[in-house]
């Protein structure tokens, strides 16, 4: 069996020359060296239905292959919410550290929290880099240090 993750676009348009063809998925998931429910999974996934002409609904590679690329491009929290994204910034400049804002936030049972982590990554990001959030975290440093490196001793 394959060990990569993610369906490519050569092998969704084997899948729907094969499925037009008329193989079942069993046979399409031993050609493409992968497990039968990852077919499965692929077809019902990624099925087109169109509702004004019926003749044109099924498993198109393309239009599959899209539909799998708009799921996986979901965007951060703090990048989809803009009011949420602009709380945690002036709690950050006003001193805050992103564990309190997070704690905070859960206490108050805001319908969408973010963790400390999502902040930290956030504040050395593109985007805070270019308001230089940095400058506000606890340790201010421009770079964020390994998780478990160890210190230099000199």
């Amino acid at each position: 069996m394959k060990r990569t993750s993610h369906l490519d676009l050569n092998e969704r348009r084997r899948i729907a020359r094969w499925r037009h063809a008329g193989l079942s998925i069993d046979i399409i998931a031993e050609k493409l060296g992968r497990h039968r429910s990852t077919i499965f999974r692929e077809v019902r996934r990624n099925d087109y239905i169109d509702k004004e002409w019926p003749d044109l609904s099924g498993y198109h590679c393309t239009t599959a292959h899209d539909m799998a690329c708009e799921r996986r491009a979901k965007l951060r929290k703090l990048a989809r919410f803009s009011h949420v994204r602009q709380s945690v910034i002036e709690r950050i400049v006003h001193g805050w550290s992103p564990q309190q804002i997070a704690g905070r936030m859960r206490l108050e049972r805001h319908p969408i929290s973010v963790s400390h982590e999502t902040i930290y990554k956030f504040a050395y990001s593109v985007d805070g880099h270019a308001i230089k959030l940095w400058k506000h975290l606890p340790e201010h440093r421009a770079r964020r240090r390994p998780r478990h490196a160890r210190r230099r001793h000199g």
